[in-house]
């Protein structure tokens, strides 16, 4: 999440510089501006190849608090409304159809399975729950950022909905597990850092190591794709960053937009979706 450009600035406490180059996209516009509201985050897709993100409808602060459904061929509707007071951000849906979405008005994690929508976890000294990564063992954890100081929070949620502070960060934003369980990767938008924290068996950080630190940009949302790259939005620079595991640049993918805010892959990893500030649109990356 990265809320206005110069006070919260992306992810950073100065006003942003945009790219000066300009670059033929990678990506293609797969949902047009206007369908979500300028703030629009948080996407997953379901193993049907929908995909979800938050504040669906249009450019009115109205459309705040609301989930669309779009589907695999790009038709988008409504498809969740959250209580009033709750605004989602990170949507994360696990291998049994469950959905988890970072409420960061609410400080809470919502659980929506079958038509029913029930608070997960609720913790007060949460800033605003962000971004959510889930373990295959039903561990979460959650980024919480403290923009107006940049700093922020790392909370590992268990299984059975108790919230434990694990580290006090830098901007806390994207936050990801890799697929062998092994690793925690959190990234810090103000520091432009990215962070790599060991997990045993029982899904516990050990000392966390740099991974890659950027020299301009913001960081947002980033995912991996099976064989443990990373995808990281760079907010203000209008691309995409692959990393291997080990931190290498793999590629950038540029986008039409320059302010990405969170990355989804499909089921097959054959795309790659990115949800863009201020004009409501998602674009689609062809991986493969």
């Amino acid at each position: 999440m990265i809320k206005t450009l110069f006070v919260l600035c992306a992810a950073v406490a100065t006003p942003v510089t945009l790219a000066t180059a300009v670059q033929q996209p990678d990506s293609q516009i797969f949902v047009p501006a206007g369908t979500f509201h300028g703030e629009v985050e948080g996407p997953d897709t379901d193993s049907a190849g929908n995909l979800y993100a938050v504040n669906f409808g249009g450019a009115s602060d109205e459309h705040k608090g609301s989930i669309g459904k779009v589907t695999p061929d790009g038709k988008a509707n409504l498809y969740l409304r959250l209580p009033a007071g709750s605004t989602g951000n990170g949507i994360q849906m696990d291998a049994q159809g469950v959905m988890w979405i970072a409420d960061y008005t609410g400080h809470q994690i919502w659980r929506y399975t079958n038509g029913t929508l029930t608070s997960f976890v609720h913790e007060a000294k949460m800033h605003q729950p962000n971004d959510l990564a889930l373990t295959k063992a039903g561990v979460i954890f959650a980024s919480d950022p403290d923009w107006k100081n940049s700093k922020g929070q790392l909370w590992r949620i268990s299984a059975d909905g108790k919230a434990a502070l694990i580290d006090q960060t830098g901007t806390s934003n994207g936050v990801e597990v890799s697929p062998d369980q092994h690793w925690l990767y959190v990234n810090e938008s103000a520091q432009r850092k990215v962070w790599a924290y060991p997990l045993n068996d029982q899904l516990e950080t050990g000392a966390k190591r740099l991974l890659i630190e950027f020299a301009d940009f913001g960081l947002d949302g980033m995912r991996c794709d099976s064989n443990g790259n990373l995808y990281i939005a760079r907010y203000g620079k209008g691309t995409v960053v692959k990393l291997s595991p080990a931190g290498a640049v793999l590629k950038e993918f540029n986008l039409h937009g320059q302010f990405p805010t969170n990355v989804a892959l499909s089921p097959d990893e054959r795309f790659l979706y990115v949800t863009m500030q201020r004009d409501g649109s998602i674009e689609r990356i062809a991986l493969r």
